[in-house]
């Protein structure tokens, strides 16, 4: 059995606000509530232009409070970015407003570039990760091993680490934790970060045995012609990140794909190779084998869909799609 998830960088679409963003978030939320999905993580991103992912804990807030049972957290949250103390204040907040619903997911890039870094630290010395991730850990714990205490009272926040690499499944070997990578725009060594993490794991305290989460885009319609035509938004923001031309997300548009350089499909093909595109079937099909091969207990799904309506028709298709493998 596994579970699906939701991944939300808050894009914000070409001719659109960040108020239409939220809404469109809000929806899309409870739509997968009703469909079964575990959780709904939102990823802090700073200075980039068309994602509006930066307040994330407020974000989260806004999410849990139009949803019931879903889990809402982060996907994650820049360690480095932040204070350990104000992470704990906020998230030990946060679950004490919805309890038992928070998820804290933990990475080590920054999610923006220099200016942006230099402007959210003012003091950009070097902090070490894994220190950084244990104050975490006692803040939220209220176990006195700290000079001073974040919220009174132990809070029950799960911590995700998330990653890309060898060195983030090492640490979330060591430390005991989940770990979730990030295969949907980073797949180079997901195999080989997993299969590190299953075999040096350790028990601890918050988790017995590993726990992993895949991260995939998928785009389902009705059609294949139809699911290729809302892929193309993704696609479209991607090959223009790596132009230099990050911006709003593209509206869809035909035949993208037939249109762009070899050197972008390539760069695509790279980039997203863990996507499913398609209808019911094929997303199913690709979703088994995805599973089967990475033994993923859950996969996080990343779809970046101009129009909310195909938004959360893919995602509920590709929840049908694999219905008798779900928790």
């Amino acid at each position: 059995m596994t579970a699906l998830s939701v991944l939300d960088l808050m894009m914000i679409g070409e001719g659109k606000t960040f108020a239409d963003t939220l809404d469109e978030a809000v929806a899309l939320a409870q739509h997968v509530e009703a469909h079964g999905y575990k959780r709904y993580w939102i990823a802090e991103h700073h200075d980039l232009p068309g994602i509006a992912s930066s307040a994330t804990t407020l974000l989260i807030q806004h999410l849990a409070a139009a949803t019931r049972e879903l889990r809402v957290g982060s996907g994650g949250i820049m360690l480095p970015n932040h204070s350990p103390l104000v992470i704990a204040e906020q998230f030990g907040t946060l679950e004490t407003l919805f309890a038992g619903r928070i998820d804290l997911g933990i990475g080590r890039a920054p999610g923006s570039a220099g200016p942006a870094i230099r402007a959210l630290r003012g003091d950009a010395s070097e902090r070490d990760f894994a220190q950084d991730l244990r104050q975490v850990q006692d803040y939220l714990a209220d176990n006195g091993k700290q000079p001073v205490r974040a919220i009174p009272g132990k809070h029950d926040t799960p911590l995700w680490l998330l990653g890309s690499s060898i060195n983030s499944a090492d640490l979330a070997a060591k430390m005991g934790l989940p770990y979730a990578f990030a295969s949907h725009f980073a797949p180079r060594f997901l195999m080989e970060a997993i299969t590190h993490y299953r075999s040096t794991f350790r028990p601890s305290a918050v988790l017995s045995s590993p726990y992993v989460i895949a991260g995939a885009n998928v785009f389902a319609a009705p059609s294949r012609a139809e699911a290729d035509y809302i892929a193309s938004s993704h696609r479209q923001w991607v090959c223009n990140l790596y132009a230099g031309k990050a911006g709003p997300l593209p509206r869809p548009e035909e035949g993208y794909m037939e249109r762009i350089s070899a050197y972008d499909r390539q760069s695509l093909a790279q980039a997203m190779s863990c996507t499913a595109v398609g209808d019911v079937d094929d997303v199913g099909s690709w979703l088994r084998q995805f599973i089967a091969t990475t033994q993923a207990d859950e996969v996080i799904i990343d779809a970046r869909i101009y129009d909310p309506a195909a938004r959360c028709r893919s995602y509920q298709i590709a929840a049908e799609a694999i219905a008798e493998l779900l928790d």
